[in-house]
């Protein structure tokens, strides 16, 4: 029995259009407009899918609710059609963004392997001296051109679309909840703190469908 289960952005996406919240996911916080689409990949649809018309609730919810999809559904044809349009290099592996994601960790806290042993997640973290956990969660970190921000935040794999259990989601803001999850003390605690974390964690992406996959509120697609 395969007990996986893929992600769905279409059910995504509808289930925050009825929850109201789809018009504040799309909006630009910059031009005080909608994000725009920034790429030529659904221009077959009709004009109002150009690069450089904004996307609204109703191009991609009701009839057109399977617009937006996932890296791993997204055709062979539209990957490389974006990477010769806007030199789109889409995210590699998991186990590489997990190396990256180790490799600023080790700078960081002078030592290998902090968030996982052998594979598996470490059983918890241990902060080197004159660095406490509350100094790791505050500090800052970008991932630039982020696409759906597999370094931020591991939701799902994104090349099979399989949703990743959340003790083995790997990304910069995971392992900051996972370290205000060890050591918070109370709930208000906790939400200062886990605030703090998204606050200090910071993706830059342009096209449009890309920005509604991000794990978090987009700010701006610009």
């Amino acid at each position: 029995m395969n007990d996986r289960v893929t992600i769905n952005m279409q059910d995504d996406i509808l289930k925050l259009h009825g929850l109201g919240l789809l018009e504040k996911l799309l909006a630009d916080k910059t031009t005080k407009r909608n994000i725009l689409w920034a790429s030529n990949a659904y221009r077959a649809l009709g004009p109002q899918y150009d690069c450089n018309e904004e996307i609204t609730s109703g191009l991609i919810t009701g009839p057109h609710c399977s617009v937006i999809k996932t890296r791993a559904r997204k055709a062979t044809e539209q990957q490389s059609e974006r990477t010769r349009q806007r030199a789109e290099v889409f995210t590699p592996p998991r186990w590489v963004c997990r190396k990256m994601n180790d490799y600023a960790d080790e700078i960081w806290f002078g030592k290998k392997d902090v968030f996982s042993q052998d594979g598996r997640p470490a059983a918890r973290i241990e902060f080197p001296k004159r660095k406490s956990w509350k100094r790791y969660v505050s500090s800052r970190r970008l991932e630039i051109t982020c696409g759906e921000a597999p370094y931020l935040a591991e939701r799902y794999d994104m090349e099979s679309g399989e949703i990743i259990s959340v003790r083995d989601r790997m990304g910069i803001l995971d392992r900051k909840l996972r370290v205000v999850s060890e050591n918070a003390q109370t709930e208000t605690e906790w939400l200062e703190w886990a605030a703090r974390a998204f606050g200090g964690s910071y993706g830059y992406e342009f096209q449009g469908d890309n920005v509604l996959d991000c794990p978090g509120e987009p700010a701006d697609d610009l």
